[in-house]
């Protein structure tokens, strides 16, 4: 009777602790892993948003540029095309600038032109050079302009971020899983002697780990879903502000950032009991006292 009244106290009180301080390092563990997988799609974000502006040449007629759109928009390097005619660029200009150059020079300067953005695995250099040669090679094509400074900086600074990122993923992957492993020896230590007692009257190793990987498993689970719902949760709080942000953070990523937490929370809790409750099991009476 007297384990019956003590021990569920006592282990609720653990348990809570232990669930405090996984929810903690799987929320840290899941912002990491949603930085990450949000880079991916930052970056084609990035590269999807720079245009190749296509120069028309004065004397192509509204058939071609219906021919030259379609022929354009069934190529699987486009994203999107979209037509500027001669008079929009001008009021467009007019609205930017202020004035109306066409009332001094006495014509349109401007020339029809289309908007190209690439998907984002082609917008590179290489891809984008082979890609304005074809384009080019179009006789109603006048010049191809696209901002080649700014996808080369893209680029660079998309692969420097990448590494830094895997960088510090790992550090904190490693992180979450000594702070986890601490929270789960400081458990099973202050119940060695629990354990020692079941040895001594004849219980077998596996008889002994079931238990405590039962309520390691009921942790991880209740960690995880905690971890989930305080990230997924931020993350509406944060698009209610800034509704780009679901540019960037789409469902996919909500959902491999919620079962990666739920896997790693796991498979971490799960191995780190193992190993603990195994350092105990080898002990005997004597090296108890002594740790």
């Amino acid at each position: 009777m007297s384990k019956g009244h003590h021990t569920p106290k006592v282990l609720s009180t653990q348990f809570i602790t232990s669930l405090i301080s996984t929810s903690l390092v799987l929320i840290l563990l899941g912002t990491i892993v949603l930085f990450v997988l949000s880079a991916k799609n930052l970056s084609g974000y990035v590269r999807e948003n720079i245009n190749i502006t296509i120069l028309l040449n004065d004397d192509i007629s509204q058939s071609d540029i219906k021919w030259f759109q379609e022929n354009l928009e069934k190529k699987n390097y486009v994203k999107s095309v979209k037509y500027i005619s001669k008079e929009r660029a001008l009021h467009e200009q007019c609205n930017e600038m202020g004035t109306d150059p066409s009332e001094f020079l006495g014509y349109n300067p401007f020339t029809a032109s289309f908007e190209v953005k690439l998907k984002a695995q082609y917008a590179n250099a290489t891809n984008v050079h082979q890609i304005i040669d074809q384009i080019k090679s179009t006789h109603k094509v006048m010049d191809v302009v696209y901002q080649k400074e700014l996808m080369d900086s893209v680029n660079y600074n998309i692969r420097k971020l990448s590494i830094v990122l895997l960088v510090i993923a790992a550090l904190f992957t490693y992180i979450s899983f000594a702070l986890i492993n601490n929270t789960v020896r400081l458990t099973i230590f202050s119940r060695r002697f629990i354990i020692n007692t079941m040895k001594l009257v004849g219980a077998s190793w596996g008889f002994i780990r079931r238990p405590f990987l039962d309520s390691a498993f009921i942790l991880a689970i209740i960690s995880a879903i905690v971890a989930d719902g305080v990230i997924i949760g931020g993350l509406f709080w944060l698009m209610n502000y800034e509704p780009e942000i679901s540019q960037v953070v789409d469902i996919n990523v909500m959902v491999i950032t919620g079962l990666a937490v739920l896997g790693f929370g796991i498979l971490i809790t799960y191995l780190c009991t193992f190993f603990s409750l195994s350092r105990y099991l080898r002990m005997s009476s004597n090296e108890l006292y002594h740790i």
